[in-house]
């Protein structure tokens, strides 16, 4: 059984564990556990901290940027195939419709909704803001 296999099978057998169970896990490995009430809640926390300890935990600049709190502003999220868009502009109802790699508008298919703004308007745009998704900065 390889180290990760070892792992994996520890992390898992964190699953049976009430909260008691996993209150006395932690302090056998680790001293006294934190004053968390969620048995999801400690269960991920032992398990992290496990697979943490045992793999290296995190990289050098990750743990810079958690600590200065220079995280990225905005999480990505994947919009699903087949999912449509619609927008006006000048009058003209627009429609893009999600695909696999990317957004088809008009028979043509984009890389992405900035793209697609672009065709739209002839203006640079973020896509996001165009369609709705993200609210503009105010400041």
């Amino acid at each position: 059984m390889s180290q990760r296999e070892a792992i994996m099978a520890e992390v898992r057998a964190l699953e049976r564990l009430d909260l008691e169970g996993l209150r006395s896990e932690w302090r056998r490995r680790y001293g006294r556990p934190p004053k968390l009430r969620s048995v999801e809640l400690l269960g991920l926390t032992l398990a992290w901290k496990i697979q943490s300890h045992a793999l290296g935990g995190l990289d050098a600049n990750t743990r810079r940027r958690v600590q200065t709190g220079a995280l990225p502003k905005a999480v990505h999220t994947s919009i699903a195939p087949g999912t449509v868009f619609a927008r006006e502009w000048r009058g003209v109802i627009h429609q893009v419709v999600a695909v696999e790699h990317g957004f088809t508008f008009k028979g043509e298919t984009y890389a992405n909704l900035s793209a697609v703004a672009f065709a739209i308007t002839g203006v640079k745009w973020s896509g996001p803001l165009f369609f709705g998704l993200k609210q503009a900065r105010r400041g």
